[in-house]
């Protein structure tokens, strides 16, 4: 990431930093530039994603680990980064606003959250950027059917509309749209204020968002439909583990036939010394 195109900023922490985009910036490239998202829970993955130069990044909020949080931003201290704020630990007003300064204090641009409109107003109010969730919402899927995609009927359609002005209203800035098709994504984008995410919803959205955990095939599967695997870590991390095991059965076998350790690793003295200390040291 070539430091002359980045933005100065202050920080709500109160630090001097440097960031690619500006909430100002990514509002006024909705609809001129179709911008990428990769969520990340791992420092290395998130330090791959600013070295490949993916636009925003997004991760899960440790608020019991903050060391986890904090070095994934240090990963990656340039890239506009939303931290993913657990919907089970913000049941009040109060504990939205402490979890959400708190992930401001270490380094969030934007805050995720998919609890109530009068939470997400409050946040807003607060002076903390806030992005909010339509379509499947999985943590909610239980109200909507289950894990599968919203928005094929008039009634879920008309419900993703009225969600996208609620959170308008609300203050939000932007809204993942997940599993939406295509064609409604497509009308969203173009009937909101905010700036849309796509999560398997097509091309409509500002920017497109997938796992680093899908694009990168580091799991066993399956994986969403909706996401693209662009290499096979897990298949590798397997070949990694059977060198592993196999290097354990070697160590272990060269003991037992007494191959190691051998002279090559062990400490020498000489035999004059040898013979002094042990005349000298009753044993």
């Amino acid at each position: 990431m070539k430091k002359h195109n980045l933005k100065r900023i202050f920080t709500m922490s109160g630090e001097y930093s440097l960031r690619n985009y500006t909430i100002k910036d990514l509002r006024e490239l909705k609809g001129h530039k179709k911008l990428s998202q990769i969520l990340t829970i791992l420092p290395k993955e998130a330090e791959a994603a600013e070295s490949a130069g993916v636009d925003l990044i997004n991760t899960r909020f440790d608020f019991l680990n903050n060391v986890t949080s904090n070095n994934i931003r240090s990963s990656a201290p340039h890239t506009f980064m939303s931290f993913v704020i657990p919907l089970l630990t913000v049941p009040t007003k109060e504990d939205s606003l402490r979890h959400s300064f708190k992930a401001m204090e270490l380094g969030a641009d934007s805050i995720i959250y998919q609890g109530s409109l009068e939470n997400i107003e409050t946040l807003s109010n607060a002076g903390i950027p806030v992005q909010g969730h339509v379509g499947l919402v999985p943590k909610k899927s239980i109200w909507t059917g289950g894990l599968k995609a919203y928005g094929k009927t008039i009634n879920e359609v008309r419900k993703i509309f009225q969600d996208i002005k609620d959170l308008e209203n609300a203050g939000a800035w932007a809204v993942e749209c997940e599993v939406i098709p295509s064609k409604i994504m497509d009308v969203i984008s173009k009937r909101t204020s905010l700036v849309t995410i796509s999560l398997g919803s097509g091309i409509g959205g500002d920017v497109q968002l997938l796992f680093a955990e899908d694009i990168l095939g580091d799991s066993e599967g399956p994986f969403p439909r909706h996401s693209k695997q662009y290499c096979d870590i897990y298949n590798e991390k397997q070949k990694i583990q059977k060198l592993r095991i196999s290097a354990f059965k070697d160590y272990i076998n060269d003991i037992q036939i007494g191959n190691f350790p051998s002279d090559k690793y062990e400490v020498k003295i000489s035999d004059n010394l040898f013979d002094e200390i042990i005349s000298n040291i009753d044993l």
